[in-house]
């Protein structure tokens, strides 16, 4: 559905069509309720969906919060407005990286992640729309950047916070595999996006298939 969001919120109208926006049409409505949040690594890094104004004063109490990583980029969309708000109330480090779940990042988006990662203040949190994709990637890099194999950062891209992998969005593990495959223990994760790394191939070559397809790409319809 269509934002029905136009970037105004400074009136009390435009305040309440943000809400109205996030919580029926950005789905937000659901997110009042499950956060999907979890720990990365203590201290330094947490990842949920896409967090509300409330959360985001809860994390930075209990967690001492110093900046936000949002991985769906600047939208329409009252969530996205009202969780920008609020980072620059809470004094919140701000870093937009737009990756797509359904495709290999290109080169320089991956090197933008690399580098919101290995520069954003600690703690910090990182979200997607739900949790599920693009966090789980961005999570399981992180684990790269600190020296931890394929093997255990890929169990952040796992059901329990609903990634599908057989779905198109598999192709986002399908980038750590071929890591994994052509220069794990040989090259650094950043140097290898930086040399070798061919998102078009590796989205060309994956497959989705089967009932994980079918409910994220005809029912969930992931970002």
């Amino acid at each position: 559905m269509e934002s029905i969001f136009r970037g105004d919120l400074a009136s009390r109208r435009g305040r309440a069509l943000a809400w109205i926006d996030s919580l029926f049409i950005d789905h937000a409505a659901l997110r009042l309720v499950w956060s999907n949040w979890a720990e990365v690594v203590p201290g330094r890094l947490y990842r949920s969906n896409h967090p509300t104004p409330g959360r985001l004063a809860r994390a930075k109490r209990r967690f001492g919060l110093a900046s936000l990583i949002n991985l769906r980029g600047a939208t329409t969309s009252g969530s996205d407005a009202l969780s920008r708000e609020q980072a620059g109330r809470l004094g919140l480090a701000f870093f937009d990286v737009p990756l797509s779940s359904g495709q290999a990042p290109p080169r320089e988006t991956m090197l933008a992640l690399v580098d919101a990662l290995c520069s954003a203040p600690a703690p910090a949190l990182l979200h997607c729309k739900s949790g599920a994709d693009r966090a789980s990637f961005a999570a399981a890099v992180y684990l790269l950047l600190d020296g931890r194999p394929v093997a255990e950062a890929m169990d952040q891209m796992s059901l329990r916070f609903g990634h599908l992998r057989h779905s198109r969005t598999g192709v986002l593990d399908a980038v750590l595999l071929r890591y994994e495959e052509e220069a794990e223990g040989r090259q650094a994760f950043p140097v290898w996006i930086a040399t070798a790394y061919d998102p078009a191939v590796i989205t060309s070559q994956f497959k989705a298939r089967g009932l994980p397809s079918f409910l994220n790409d005809r029912v969930l319809r992931r970002e």
